[in-house]
């Protein structure tokens, strides 16, 4: 399976949330927006939130896709995901990453606790 480069990231955010579902997660939101930033994917695992960075790289010339979750953009996740937490009731959570290399698909690598608040 290839995926669509015209598409590229609305497929592969629907290709995590299909494997997360798959491994037992259930999906609160999709694309989470506030004046901080943007979480992909809310998901909950048992009585733990999991905001979930998405991450596809169409090749490896710029460095792999985890390489590109810089300290500013873990910086955006955590105001945003304080925010949802304001919004929605404070909870025990964590962010997970979730890369997948657009020319290899079926490999996801799903990082659990990708980086601390």
């Amino acid at each position: 399976m290839k995926i669509n480069q015209n598409n590229a990231g609305l497929e592969a955010e629907k290709l995590a949330a299909s494997y997360l579902v798959n491994h037992g997660l259930k999906l609160l939101a999709q694309n989470y927006h506030c004046r901080f930033g943007e979480i992909d994917l809310i998901m909950k695992d048992a009585t733990t939130l999991v905001f979930v960075e998405i991450r596809l790289r169409t090749n490896n010339k710029f460095g792999r896709a985890g390489a590109s979750i810089t300290p500013q953009k873990q910086q955006k996740l955590i105001l945003t995901a304080q925010h949802y937490l304001q919004q929605h009731g404070d909870c025990l959570y964590r962010f997970d990453a979730i890369l997948i290399n657009a020319v290899h698909v079926d490999h996801i690598e799903w990082v659990r606790n990708a980086f601390d608040a």
